[in-house]
């Protein structure tokens, strides 16, 4: 991803609820029991983490049995100090306190415990980046580095760049928080964009990051991060070994199902926001102005772009936002169209009580065309019918609009036939409307229009408009 780009809006849960997830996943639950835990006795090494002899009484204490249980309290204990739930008193000794942060996870404000939440994410997140050490001590109980292939920059790098491409998937309008196949998220950063048929090459490199995405994963799910249901393990098994089941090789699921939580979504927007780049949440324009409003929803998809109205009109009385609206939808820059009809848009959401202000606008040359259609479709009596030369601006007005959020989509194209179908002698006249974006519609008509004699005409027409125009 460019930090360039922006993003699409992601719409999440309130702070208070997403606070109260924060606090209920297991991994931080874990870490603060563990800093409740620790007093006067308690003892760490020089990195801070929980002395070897210490980890079964920490075990116990969370309740953890069974061979993971000292890994598990050790890595809790590792959220606890780098989360600031405790803190390291003199590290010659290896005494501890209880952190600042602690009290903050019971009488701290939800912004508070996001904080703290995102501190353990950190964590766990360079925690995933760090390959398995298993195999690689050497006899004298040390890790042997050179025998490991690691680049900790490019493997924090990979697991940002499929975590990015998941945030994508989940934020999607279609389907949001729909679980991503393990294979089609490790191909989105594995497989070039033109490559038509992966190469073998290419297919190893997604298997093996598979893989490893399945014990990041699995490490991320305990901090609430993912939902995740691994990679079922009789993939992994040894060709000559026979299933424990008969297995249905066509069950994608089989091979790993991943979304971000409501939770994740949060923390994925927060890192993306500070990595720089623009990352909008519904919401975010509740506040602003009306140009905020309809510029900020420009691109954003049509239901994304409803909720966001939605909160806006719902800080605000009718009337005064439809005069705010309409006098944010004026200009005649290049993305003044799209204005025109995210206001629109946003009128068809406000009541009755906001007719005033339609009226008001019925002669401005810009407004008085979508003044009409909102009057009218409201029952309004006494609307006066627009002109010839308003009814052609407006056209032209709709699908410069149309153009600018859809581009050249199977709509427009329908609207563009439909047009030319219903008015006889529509280019002889159109070209001459007084529209910035009369020759860029033109154009368009040309290359849209199925018929080549309709195409030839408004591209005629598009060429006498640039002339008028001085172009």
């Amino acid at each position: 991803m460019s930090d360039s780009s922006p993003l699409p809006p992601v719409r999440l849960h309130t702070e208070a609820e997403l606070a109260r997830d924060a606090l209920s996943t297991p991994l931080l639950s874990r870490a603060a029991r563990l800093a409740r835990w620790a007093g006067p006795d308690t003892r760490v090494d020089a990195g801070g983490g929980l002395v070897d002899e210490q980890l079964p009484a920490a075990a116990e204490a969370l309740g953890l049995s069974g061979d993971d249980a000292a890994a598990d309290a050790s890595e809790a204990w590792r959220v606890a100090v780098d989360a600031g739930l405790v803190e390291v008193v003199n590290e010659d000794e290896g005494t501890v306190t209880a952190g600042e942060d602690l009290a903050l996870l019971t009488a701290g404000s939800p912004q508070d415990v996001l904080a703290v939440w995102l501190s353990a994410v950190e964590t766990v997140l360079a925690d995933a980046s760090v390959p398995d050490l298993d195999g690689l001590v050497d006899e004298e109980g040390e890790v042997d580095l050179s025998a490991l292939d690691w680049d900790p920059a490019g493997e924090a790098e990979f697991l940002d760049g499929v975590l990015g491409n998941l945030y994508l998937l989940t934020a999607g309008e279609d389907t949001p928080g729909a679980p991503v196949p393990l294979p089609a998220l490790a191909a989105s950063v594995i497989v070039p964009s033109d490559m038509g048929e992966p190469t073998n090459d290419v297919l190893e490199q997604v298997s093996d990051a598979m893989m490893r995405l399945d014990d990041q994963f699995r490490m991320l799910e305990p901090v609430g991060f993912v939902a995740y249901r691994p990679v079922d393990e009789a993939l992994m098994a040894d060709a000559d070994e026979e299933p424990a089941a008969p297995v249905d090789d066509t069950d994608v699921s089989r091979y790993g199902m991943v979304r971000l939580t409501p939770l994740g979504l949060y923390g994925m927007r927060a890192r993306l926001l500070e990595a720089g780049y623009a990352a909008p949440a519904v919401g975010d324009l509740a506040d602003k102005g009306a140009d905020a409003l309809l510029d900020g929803t420009a691109q954003f998809p049509p239901g994304a772009a409803q909720a966001e109205t939605e909160q806006w009109l719902q800080r605000r009385e009718s009337l005064a936002a439809a005069r705010e609206l309409l006098a944010a939808a004026r200009g005649s820059d290049a993305g003044a169209p799209l204005r025109r009809l995210r206001c629109q848009q946003a009128l068809s959401l406000v009541g009755a009580s906001a007719e005033p202000a339609l009226r008001e606008v019925l002669d401005d040359a810009e407004l008085g065309g979508l003044a009409r259609v909102w009057l009218t479709e409201h029952g309004a009596v006494d609307v006066p019918a627009p002109s010839e030369a308003m009814v052609y601006w407006l056209t032209i007005d709709t699908v410069a609009a149309q153009l600018a959020a859809e581009g050249n989509s199977e709509e427009l194209r329908a609207l563009v036939e439909g047009l030319a179908r219903q008015h006889g002698g529509f280019f002889d006249a159109v070209w001459r409307v007084d529209h910035p974006a009369t020759a860029d519609v033109l154009e368009a008509m040309g290359r849209l229009h199925p018929d080549k004699k309709v195409a030839k005409e408004a591209r005629k027409a598009a060429f006498k408009a640039r002339s008028q125009q001085g172009g």
